[in-house]
C-alpha cells in the first residue's frame, strides 16, 4: 500500500485503521468518505448516525437489501446525517451500502444483523458494556502537564479487544463527552480552562446549539471524543448510548453557588445536539410508552426515545436503560432521578415474565458511593476520611433514595436474576446486595456491576477527585466478589437461558500499553437463575 493511501485511511478513521488488532487485518475495509458510523437496531428497524470528512452537497442514501433511506441532514454544513430504515426482517443479516447522490459508494459495503423477534427463543446473547469513554485530547493534567485522559489509540485498542469477543450489542453508559463549562470541579481543566477557551472559545448560552457559531464549537469539542474514537469500528455491531451528567456539559455538583442539575436550557440544547449528530437514540419498543418524557420529539426519527431505552433480544433478554440526569427533580421526599411515568414503566417490565433475564441499567450506580452529590445515597466524605451521614450532603434529596429502594425491591421480587449494570464511578466491581437499611433482599440478592471506564486518566479517579474510592453506602450489606478497582476496562456478559457469565478486563496508564494488544479477562463470575 502506498504511503498516500495509508495516510488516507489514517485520516479517515482518526488512526483506527492501523489498530484493528485481533478483530480483522488492518485496512481491509475502506471507510472512504466516512468520518464515523454508529448504528443501532431492534428486530425490525435500523437507525444509523454517520459523519463525513467533507460536507455532502446532497443527502446520501443508505440501502439495506431492498430497503433504503435518504439521509436526514443533522447539521448546517452537511457533514452529519441520520438514516432510518423500518420494515426489516428479524434475525436477518443485511448488506448495507452507503451511496452519494450519484449512487457512487461512499465507503465499502458492510453487514449488520437485526435482533431476534420478541417471541423468538435464542439460546444466548453477548454484550460489551463500559462507561466514561469520553475525554478530549486537548485537556492536560494540571499537575504534570501530561495527558488528562487515556489516549484515543489506547481507548480504541480496548474497544477492539471487546469487539474481538463478537458481542451481539454494545452499551456505552454515559460520559461520552467531557467538556464541563461551569461546574466547580470540571471548570479547572475541561471546558473552562485556558487551553479549552483558546481551542474552542466560549459558547453563547443565549443561542441555539446548532445553526450558529455554537455549532462550530460543539464539533470542535465532540468530534475528537466520538468520531476519532469510534470511527467505523462498530459498523456491524449495534450500539446503545446512555447519557449521563458530563453529556450535558457539566459535572453533577451542588454548592451554595450553583446546582448543576436538572439541566438548564442550554445544557439540554447541547446534550440533544450531541446526540442528534453523533450517536443514535433508542428505537421504539412495544412495551415502552411513546409518551414518556424525551420521547417522540418532532425533530427526531419517528417514535425514538432520547433518555429511556430498551434492548430486547427475543424471549431471552430485556435491558431497561435510563438516563438519571435529564429529568432529575429537587422535591425532597417526592424527588426522583426518574419521572413517575418512567418508574411505572420500569415496574411493569420487572413484573412481566416475558424474558429469561430482565436487567436494569441506570446511568447512576447502584451499590457504591463516592460521596458525590447526584447519587442515590446520602453518604458524604466525612472529616475522618470515611463515607458517612454525620455531615449531610448539601441539597441531596431523600426522594432519590426512596426511588432507589422501590426499584431494588421490585428487582429482588422478580423470579429472575436481579441485575443492575452501571457506570459513572470510574471503576470495575461486582457484588450481591443482601440488605439496605430495613430492606431485606436475601431471598433473591441483587447483583450489581460497575462495568469499567475506557477513557479515565490519572486525575479522573474518584479517589483523586473526591478524596475516596467507591465505597459501600451506610446501611448497605453487599457481598463483594470484586471490590471497586480503579482501573480502565470493560465488561463482557454472556446471557444463556438460566444464567449469566461475566468477564472483566482491566488496564491503567501506568502499565505498558503493549498489554492492550493481548488483553485478557482478569476476573469472572457466574450468576444462576433460581428456578
Amino acid at each position: 500500500m502506498s504511503a498516500s493511501r495509508r495516510q488516507f485511511f489514517t485520516n479517515a478513521l482518526g488512526g483506527a485503521g492501523v489498530l484493528l488488532g485481533s478483530q480483522q487485518p488492518a485496512n481491509t475495509w475502506n471507510p472512504g468518505q466516512l468520518r464515523h458510523l454508529l448504528p443501532t437496531i431492534n428486530h425490525e428497524r435500523l437507525l444509523l448516525k454517520a459523519s463525513f470528512i467533507r460536507p455532502q452537497t446532497a443527502p446520501p442514501l443508505l440501502r439495506a437489501g431492498k430497503k433504503q433511506a435518504i439521509g436526514i441532514r443533522m447539521d448546517t454544513a452537511g457533514e452529519f446525517y441520520s438514516f432510518n430504515i423500518s420494515g426489516l426482517e428479524a434475525q436477518h443479516t443485511y448488506q448495507l451500502d452507503l451511496l452519494d447522490s450519484r449512487s457512487k459508494p461512499l465507503c465499502d459495503p458492510w453487514p449488520l444483523t437485526t435482533f431476534p423477534s420478541p417471541d423468538a427463543q435464542p439460546k444466548r446473547a453477548r454484550l460489551l458494556v463500559y462507561t466514561c469513554a469520553g475525554g478530549h485530547p486537548a485537556n492536560r493534567n494540571p499537575d504534570t502537564g501530561g495527558p488528562y485522559w487515556v489516549s484515543i489509540e489506547a481507548r480504541r485498542k480496548m474497544l477492539l479487544t471487546g469487539l474481538s469477543y463478537k458481542p451481539d450489542a454494545v452499551i456505552a453508559i454515559g460520559d461520552h463527552v467531557y467538556w464541563d463549562l461551569q461546574s466547580p470541579v470540571g471548570s479547572l481543566n475541561l471546558g473552562a480552562s485556558k487551553e479549552a477557551l483558546k481551542l474552542v472559545g466560549q459558547f453563547d448560552r443565549d443561542q441555539p446549539a446548532l445553526g450558529n457559531d455554537n455549532e462550530r464549537k460543539l464539533k470542535l469539542v465532540v468530534t475528537p471524543q466520538v468520531c476519532n474514537l469510534y470511527g467505523s469500528i462498530f459498523r456491524s455491531t449495534p450500539v446503545f448510548f446512555v447519557q449521563d451528567d458530563h453529556d450535558y456539559f457539566e459535572n453533577d455538583e451542588a454548592t451554595e453557588k450553583m446546582v448543576t442539575f436538572p439541566p438548564d436550557d442550554f445544557m439540554l440544547r447541547l446534550a440533544r445536539a450531541s446526540q442528534a449528530l453523533y450517536y443514535p437514540e433508542f428505537l421504539p419498543d412495544s412495551n415502552r410508552p411513546f409518551g414518556l418524557p424525551s420521547a417522540s420529539a418532532p425533530d427526531r426519527a419517528p417514535g425514538v426515545s432520547e433518555s429511556f431505552g430498551t434492548l430486547r433480544y427475543g424471549k431471552l433478554l430485556e435491558i431497561l436503560m435510563y438516563d438519571c440526569r435529564r429529568h432529575l427533580t429537587l422535591k425532597g421526599p417526592t424527588a426522583g432521578f426518574l419521572p413517575a411515568t418512567v418508574e411505572a414503566w420500569l415496574m411493569r417490565r420487572m413484573q412481566a415474565q416475558e424474558t429469561n433475564h430482565l436487567v436494569n441499567l441506570p446511568s447512576t450506580p447502584v451499590g457504591w458511593s463516592a460521596g458525590k452529590w447526584g447519587e442515590w445515597y446520602p453518604d458524604l466524605l466525612q472529616p475522618d476520611g470515611r463515607l458517612g451521614l454525620a455531615k449531610p450532603k448539601y441539597w441531596w434529596q431523600q426522594g432519590w433514595q426512596l426511588q432507589h429502594n422501590r426499584l431494588l425491591q421490585a428487582a429482588s421480587s422478580m423470579q429472575r436474576i436481579p441485575l443492575f449494570l452501571s457506570g459513572d464511578l470510574h471503576a470495575l466491581a461486582e457484588g450481591k446486595i443482601h440488605r439496605y437499611g430495613q430492606l431485606d433482599f436475601s431471598r433473591n440478592p441483587i447483583h450489581t456491576v460497575l462495568t469499567g471506564p475506557i477513557g479515565t486518566g490519572p486525575k479522573g479517579w474518584p479517589s483523586a477527585v473526591r478524596g475516596t474510592p467507591p465505597r459501600n453506602p451506610t446501611g448497605l450489606e453487599i457481598e463483594e466478589g470484586l471490590k471497586p478497582l480503579e482501573k480502565n476496562g470493560f465488561t463482557i456478559i454472556d446471557f444463556s437461558e438460566d444464567k449469566m457469565d461475566t468477564q472483566f478486563f482491566s488496564w491503567k496508564m501506568d502499565e505498558p500499553e503493549e498489554r492492550l494488544d493481548n488483553l485478557k479477562p482478569f476476573y469472572r463470575f457466574t450468576a444462576a437463575r433460581r428456578l
